[in-house]
């Protein structure tokens, strides 16, 4: 069974989007690289033509992905979030008790997590361990450098 994807309708349009590059425009340009290593004779000793097909192997697999992800997306409405608990979609700040410093992440899907834009998946340990839980609450998460202690500061959207 395939597993549900939340996105935001951003989200969403970016996955459309990348989909529609790969399908239009990256496999013809590959299929032509194809072609023309093919054109260059003996297959068996063309490293051209191994590339462009180990190539076009990972883009149909990333379409198929893509595809995939597309086919069980379920958009969220924002303005459905609740702020009581955390959950995809809100915005957390988080205070870690081991250093006293504060962060603020936005949980999402795996999709559309960018570290960058404090943006993290709803599948990174941080966020696993912050989920369902409310404003003041003590959670104890394992990351790759041991164990952190965080309290939920506050909740929003």
């Amino acid at each position: 069974m395939s597993e549900i994807a939340y996105l935001t309708e951003q989200g969403l349009m970016k996955l459309r989007k990348e989909l529609d590059k790969l399908v239009n425009v990256d496999r013809p340009n590959i299929s032509k690289q194809i072609a023309e290593a093919r054109d260059k004779g003996d297959l068996s000793e063309n490293a051209e033509y191994d590339a462009a097909k180990e190539a076009q192997g990972l883009l149909e697999m990333r379409i198929s992905k893509l595809q995939e992800t597309i086919r069980n997306a379920r958009v969220i409405d924002p303005t459905q979030i609740d702020t009581e608990t955390v959950q995809i979609l809100n915005i957390v700040k988080l205070k870690n008790l081991n250093n006293n410093s504060e962060m603020e992440y936005t949980i999402v899907s795996e999709s559309e997590a960018n570290l960058k834009e404090k943006k993290i998946s709803v599948n990174t340990p941080i966020a696993k361990g912050i989920l369902g839980k409310k404003v003041g609450d003590v959670v104890e998460v394992q990351v790759p450098n041991g164990k952190v202690s965080f309290e939920i500061i506050n909740i929003s959207i």
